[in-house]
Parts: C-alpha cells; structure tokens; sequence
C-alpha cells in the first residue's frame, strides 16, 4: 500500500472513500464531456456549420453542462435529512478513534466535477470527551490530507423540528490524493448524542454559492 492510500485509510476514512469514488473523474474532466467535444470538432470541420458555430456550440455546453438534480434524502437510521444534487450512492467502514473501533456511514453524490457527501460516525456512548474525539478526528484527518490548516468558524447546525445545535464550519484547500491535484473542500462537523457527522463538499473548484447553500442549509438533524 502506498503511503498516500495508507494515510488517507488510517487519518480520514471519509476522505478517502470520496476519493476512491470520485478522484478519477476530478482529475480527467473537462469544461465539457468527451462526446460533446467530438461534437463540436465535427461542427469545426463542416463548411456548412461554421456560420454557426458560435450558436451550436454556446447551446451544446449548455446542454452538457453539469445539473444539479436535488432531492431530499431522509436517514432515519442515522438522524438527519439532507438534500443531494444525485442519487446517492451508500457505504460503510469500521474506525479507530482513540483506540476505540467505531462504524462510519457514507452517502454520496456526484455532480459535475464535486462531490457532495455526508458521512456520520456512530459513538459508543453519548459522553461530550468521545464527541470531541471524534470531531478532532475528521477535522484533523481532513486537514493534514489536504496539507492545510482549515480556516474554521462556529456554526449552528439546524434541527428538523426547530432549532439547533452548535457545529464547526470549515474550508480546506490544497493538493490532495495520489496526484496531489488542487482540491477545495467545505464541511461542517456536528456532534448529537451518539453520533458525529461531517457533510462535505469536495470539488477541484467551488460549484456555484448557491448550489453549496442548497447542501448545507438542507443539511438538518432528527
């Protein structure tokens, strides 16, 4: 195993499962998809067309554009509601937070070049020391795997029946994953009863303020 793969595994299992996912797509894509790039070359090549070019090709990247299909996503299991731009996909791993084995959830979906993921640990007991343990875990695992110090604000995080509880907001940024690509990520880390949770947004560029609104606004515990 490499020492890249090793720390991802062993410093944030969250941010290694986004990037085993997604990392291939991050690191290969471009303002538009391959097939709408032939597209257009086609397009380039045909006296016909290039009159038109301009138009075609303006309609052809709106087309091909990345769309945010949002849709509410309700884990009762593990006590939140959030809203995904995809269908989320679904895993799970066992932990170690200060010599104690833990299971991490995952959810997870794509859009365009980000992923928007939500991921909760589930504690041994609801005690404020195994909350914060688990905090310093993500928080430190996310920050030594992007190579940064986050820049780091309290939050409250909303309650689905009204009001909330105080959270961590977070922005990291620099070179991440085998390639060591420039990434950008937001989270928030949030500790209720016997569950931590970290929702994320990890992506090779900020998606646009409103799409991360969206994700973070809808993101409410039971």
């Amino acid at each position: 195993m490499s020492a890249d793969n090793r720390d991802f595994s062993a410093i944030s299992p969250f941010l290694s499962f986004m990037f085993r996912v997604n990392l291939h797509s991050l690191s290969s894509s471009r303002f538009a998809p391959r097939s709408c790039r032939r597209g257009f070359d086609a397009l380039a090549r045909s006296p016909l067309c290039r009159a038109l070019c301009v138009c075609v090709c303006t309609a052809a990247l709106v087309a091909c554009s990345p769309t945010y299909d949002w849709r509410t996503i309700m884990n009762n299991d593990n006590g939140y509601t959030v809203e995904l731009p995809a269908k989320p996909s679904a895993d799970e791993r066992q932990i170690e937070i200060d010599g104690t084995p833990m299971k991490m959830a995952m959810q997870i979906a794509e859009a365009g070049d980000a992923v928007f993921a939500v991921g909760t640990v589930m504690l041994p007991n609801d005690d404020p020391r195994t909350q914060h343990a688990a905090l310093d875990f993500l928080r430190d695992g996310l920050a030594r795997n992007l190579g940064a110090a986050p820049d780091a604000r309290a939050t409250p995080v909303p309650l689905a029946d009204g009001g909330n509880v105080q959270g961590l907001e977070v922005t990291f940024s620099g070179p991440a994953g085998p390639k060591k690509e420039p990434r950008i990520m937001h989270a928030r880390l949030v500790a209720k009863g016997k569950h931590v949770y970290q929702a994320a947004v990890i992506a090779k560029k900020d998606p646009p303020p409103e799409q991360l609104d969206q994700f973070f606004q809808s993101f409410k515990l039971y």
